[in-house]
C-alpha cells in the first residue's frame, strides 16, 4: 500500500451516472486484479478518499469506473486532465485466480461488473463467458471492453432494452451445463449475490465462486469497521482489509 499523488488523464461520462477516469500515478505500484484504490475528491470539505474499484492499470496509468452517489463523487467527476488528487492504493486482497481455472464464469451486476473487467482483461489465456446486467439500456456500459475478452458475452437488463429481459444470475444458471466452468467469479449489489449463492445451492453446483463484496467504506484498511461483514461461522470479516473478494461459502449474503 502507498500514498501517492496523481494526476488526472482523462474523466469523462460513459453511461447515465456513470464515469470513467484515468489517473496517472506519482510512483510504480504492483496491482492485484480485483483490489481497489481510495482516491481524494479535489475538494478539501470531502474529508474521506472514495473507494473504487481498479479496472485496468497500464505502467502508471490507472482506470477505474464511478456513479454518481453524493456530493464526493459529484465533485470527483468535474475533475479535469491535469488536476493532481491523493491517492491511497493497492487496497484488499483481490482476486485469486488458480492456474487450474480455465474456464471462468463472469456474473456481474451494475457498478459490479467494473471489478471484475480487471480479471477478464489482465488475467490472460482463459476463457471467460461473461453474464453483465444493467437495469437499462441507459445504464450500460463496458460492453465492448467485455465482448473483446470475452469467449462469449451475455448482456441482459431488467427491462429488456438491450440483451435479454432478465438477470444476470437467471442467464448464467441457464448455460451453466453448457459452460461446465472452473471457477465463478461474481460482483453486484447484494440482492444479486444472495440470489447466485441460493440458486449455486438450490442446484448442487460445488464450482468454487469467488464474490466481490460491495460495501461502504470508511477508511479503506480495516480501522473504522464501517464495512464489517458476518461470515457463516459467526465471526465478523472487514471487507476493505480482509475482502473485498471472499468464497461464496464464507460470508453471508
Amino acid at each position: 500500500m502507498k500514498e501517492l499523488t496523481c494526476t488526472v488523464k482523462s474523466n469523462a461520462q460513459i453511461a447515465c451516472g456513470i464515469f470513467e477516469m484515468t489517473v496517472t500515478l506519482s510512483d510504480d505500484v504492483k496491482v492485484k486484479c480485483g483490489q481497489f484504490l481510495n482516491i481524494s475528491t479535489g475538494n478539501a470539505a470531502n474529508l474521506l478518499k472514495r473507494p473504487f474499484g481498479i479496472m485496468r492499470i497500464n505502467g502508471r496509468d490507472v482506470t477505474f469506473c464511478y456513479q454518481l452517489k453524493g456530493e464526493g463523487t459529484k465533485t470527483l467527476s468535474l475533475a479535469k486532465p491535469g488536476q493532481v488528487l491523493e491517492v491511497t492504493l493497492p487496497l484488499g486482497n483481490g482476486f485469486s485466480i488458480p492456474e487450474s481455472a480455465r474456464k471462468i464464469a463472469v456474473v456481474g451486476g451494475g457498478v459490479g461488473v467494473f471489478p471484475l473487467l480487471s480479471v477478464v482483461e489482465g488475467v490472460k489465456d482463459r476463457d471467460y463467458y461473461s453474464y453483465i446486467g444493467f437495469r437499462s439500456e441507459k445504464y450500460a456500459c463496458l460492453l465492448e471492453d467485455f465482448k473483446a475478452s470475452s469467449k462469449s458475452l451475455t448482456v441482459v437488463t431488467d427491462d429488456g432494452s438491450i440483451g435479454q429481459k432478465t438477470n444476470a444470475v437467471s442467464a448464467f444458471v441457464a448455460d451453466y451445463e453448457d459452460i461446465s466452468p472452473d471457477l465463478i467469479i461474481s460482483c453486484g449489489p447484494p440482492v444479486m449475490l444472495r440470489a447466485l449463492k441460493s440458486c449455486l445451492k438450490e442446484r448442487g453446483i460445488t464450482t468454487p465462486c469467488l464474490v466481490s463484496l460491495e460495501e461502504r467504506m470508511g477508511c479503506g484498511i480495516g480501522a473504522c469497521l464501517v464495512c464489517v461483514c458476518k461470515k457463516s461461522d459467526g465471526s465478523n470479516a472487514r471487507v476493505c482489509k480482509d475482502g473485498p473478494v471472499f468464497n461464496i461459502d464464507e460470508v453471508e449474503l
